[in-house]
Protein backbone atom coordinates (compact mmCIF):
# COMPACT_ATOMS: atom_id res chain seq x y z
CA UNK A 1 0.00 0.00 0.00
CA UNK A 2 1.60 3.21 -1.14
CA UNK A 3 2.20 5.74 1.92
CA UNK A 4 1.49 3.28 4.77
CA UNK A 5 2.10 -0.17 5.76
CA UNK A 6 -0.36 -2.66 7.53
CA UNK A 7 1.52 -2.16 11.00
CA UNK A 8 0.77 1.98 10.35
CA UNK A 9 -2.96 0.83 9.57
CA UNK A 10 -3.31 -0.74 12.65
CA UNK A 11 -1.80 1.58 14.67
CA UNK A 12 -3.69 4.91 13.37
CA UNK A 13 -7.05 2.24 14.18
CA UNK A 14 -5.98 2.11 17.62
CA UNK A 15 -5.34 5.68 18.12
CA UNK A 16 -8.94 6.74 16.70
CA UNK A 17 -10.05 4.25 19.02
CA UNK A 18 -11.76 1.60 15.92
CA UNK A 19 -12.69 -1.40 17.52
CA UNK A 20 -12.28 -3.16 14.25
CA UNK A 21 -10.95 -6.88 13.71
CA UNK A 22 -7.78 -6.98 11.46
CA UNK A 23 -5.97 -10.23 10.29
CA UNK A 24 -3.09 -9.36 8.62
CA UNK A 25 -1.97 -11.13 5.33
CA UNK A 26 1.26 -9.94 4.22
CA UNK A 27 3.49 -11.04 1.65
CA UNK A 28 7.04 -9.39 3.14
CA UNK A 29 6.20 -10.14 6.86
CA UNK A 30 8.85 -11.25 9.36
CA UNK A 31 8.38 -12.34 13.23
CA UNK A 32 9.26 -9.52 14.64
CA UNK A 33 6.51 -7.90 12.42
CA UNK A 34 3.90 -10.23 13.56
CA UNK A 35 4.48 -9.94 17.04
CA UNK A 36 3.78 -6.25 16.76
CA UNK A 37 0.78 -7.11 14.76
CA UNK A 38 -0.34 -9.55 17.58
CA UNK A 39 0.61 -7.34 20.45
CA UNK A 40 -1.43 -4.41 18.68
CA UNK A 41 -4.44 -6.73 19.00
CA UNK A 42 -4.27 -8.16 15.35
CA UNK A 43 -5.99 -11.62 15.43
CA UNK A 44 -3.69 -13.50 13.04
CA UNK A 45 -0.76 -12.84 10.85
CA UNK A 46 -0.68 -14.31 7.66
CA UNK A 47 1.37 -14.68 5.04
CA UNK A 48 -0.24 -14.35 1.18
CA UNK A 49 -0.71 -17.72 -0.90
CA UNK A 50 -2.27 -18.65 2.97
CA UNK A 51 -4.80 -21.63 1.86
CA UNK A 52 -8.13 -20.48 1.61
CA UNK A 53 -9.85 -22.43 4.52
CA UNK A 54 -7.01 -20.93 6.45
CA UNK A 55 -8.14 -17.35 5.49
CA UNK A 56 -11.59 -17.49 6.02
CA UNK A 57 -10.98 -19.94 9.41
CA UNK A 58 -8.70 -16.78 10.54
CA UNK A 59 -11.53 -14.08 9.62
CA UNK A 60 -14.25 -15.96 11.20
CA UNK A 61 -12.31 -16.06 14.26
CA UNK A 62 -12.18 -12.23 14.74
CA UNK A 63 -15.26 -11.34 13.79
CA UNK A 64 -16.85 -13.87 16.50
CA UNK A 65 -14.07 -12.42 19.12
CA UNK A 66 -14.94 -9.23 18.14
CA UNK A 67 -18.49 -10.34 18.06
CA UNK A 68 -18.04 -11.21 22.15
CA UNK A 69 -16.14 -8.11 23.06
CA UNK A 70 -18.71 -5.87 21.75
CA UNK A 71 -21.24 -7.75 23.43
CA UNK A 72 -19.33 -8.04 27.06
CA UNK A 73 -18.62 -4.55 26.76
CA UNK A 74 -22.40 -3.60 26.08
CA UNK A 75 -23.19 -5.60 28.97
CA UNK A 76 -20.62 -4.00 31.55
CA UNK A 77 -21.52 -0.95 29.86
CA UNK A 78 -25.41 -1.59 30.94
CA UNK A 79 -24.45 -1.52 34.51
CA UNK A 80 -22.96 1.74 34.42
CA UNK A 81 -19.65 1.35 32.56
CA UNK A 82 -18.69 4.47 30.29
CA UNK A 83 -19.55 3.23 27.02
CA UNK A 84 -16.29 1.25 25.27
CA UNK A 85 -14.28 2.09 28.47
CA UNK A 86 -12.52 -1.17 27.53
CA UNK A 87 -10.15 -1.14 24.80
CA UNK A 88 -10.68 -4.73 22.75
CA UNK A 89 -7.22 -6.08 24.24
CA UNK A 90 -8.51 -4.89 28.03
CA UNK A 91 -11.81 -7.35 27.04
CA UNK A 92 -10.06 -10.06 26.39
CA UNK A 93 -7.90 -9.69 29.52
CA UNK A 94 -11.02 -9.14 31.89
CA UNK A 95 -12.62 -12.04 30.30
CA UNK A 96 -9.43 -14.95 30.93
CA UNK A 97 -8.87 -13.25 34.42
CA UNK A 98 -12.81 -13.76 35.56
CA UNK A 99 -12.17 -17.50 33.98
CA UNK A 100 -9.57 -17.81 37.23
CA UNK A 101 -6.32 -17.99 34.54
CA UNK A 102 -3.41 -16.73 35.96
CA UNK A 103 -1.28 -13.88 34.37
CA UNK A 104 0.90 -16.61 32.44
CA UNK A 105 -1.72 -18.59 31.46
CA UNK A 106 -3.08 -15.43 29.85
CA UNK A 107 0.09 -14.23 28.06
CA UNK A 108 0.47 -17.74 26.86
CA UNK A 109 -3.16 -17.60 25.39
CA UNK A 110 -3.38 -13.69 24.03
CA UNK A 111 0.30 -14.15 22.94
CA UNK A 112 2.15 -11.14 24.89
CA UNK A 113 4.26 -10.70 27.60
CA UNK A 114 3.08 -11.23 31.27
CA UNK A 115 4.11 -7.60 32.69
CA UNK A 116 1.35 -6.49 29.96
CA UNK A 117 -1.30 -8.69 30.73
CA UNK A 118 -0.57 -6.74 34.39
CA UNK A 119 -0.84 -3.81 33.47
CA UNK A 120 -3.97 -4.76 31.04
CA UNK A 121 -5.35 -5.99 34.18
CA UNK A 122 -4.81 -3.03 36.30
CA UNK A 123 -6.45 -1.02 33.66
CA UNK A 124 -9.53 -2.91 33.88
CA UNK A 125 -10.01 -2.96 37.26
CA UNK A 126 -9.48 0.88 37.69
CA UNK A 127 -11.97 1.59 34.73
CA UNK A 128 -14.68 -0.88 36.47
CA UNK A 129 -14.28 1.04 39.66
CA UNK A 130 -13.05 -2.53 41.49
CA UNK A 131 -10.74 -3.24 44.37
CA UNK A 132 -10.46 -7.01 43.85
CA UNK A 133 -10.68 -10.16 41.60
CA UNK A 134 -13.62 -11.35 43.24
CA UNK A 135 -15.36 -7.96 43.02
CA UNK A 136 -14.66 -8.12 39.59
CA UNK A 137 -16.34 -11.40 39.36
CA UNK A 138 -19.43 -10.45 40.91
CA UNK A 139 -19.70 -7.51 38.57
CA UNK A 140 -19.31 -9.39 35.34
CA UNK A 141 -21.27 -12.19 36.33
CA UNK A 142 -24.08 -9.38 37.22
CA UNK A 143 -23.23 -7.59 33.94
CA UNK A 144 -24.06 -11.46 32.16
CA UNK A 145 -20.35 -10.88 30.59
CA UNK A 146 -18.85 -14.60 29.93
CA UNK A 147 -15.45 -15.80 31.17
CA UNK A 148 -13.78 -17.68 29.13
CA UNK A 149 -11.65 -20.61 31.24
CA UNK A 150 -7.75 -22.08 30.35
CA UNK A 151 -8.61 -26.40 29.71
Amino acid sequence: MPGLDGLALQEELSARQASLPIVFLTGVGDIAMSVAAMKQGAYDFLTKRADEAVLLDAIRQAVAGQRANLADALAVNALGVRPMSLTPREGEVLVWVIGGALNNQIAARLGIAEKTVKIHRGRVMEKLAVGSVAELVSLCQQAGVRPLKVS
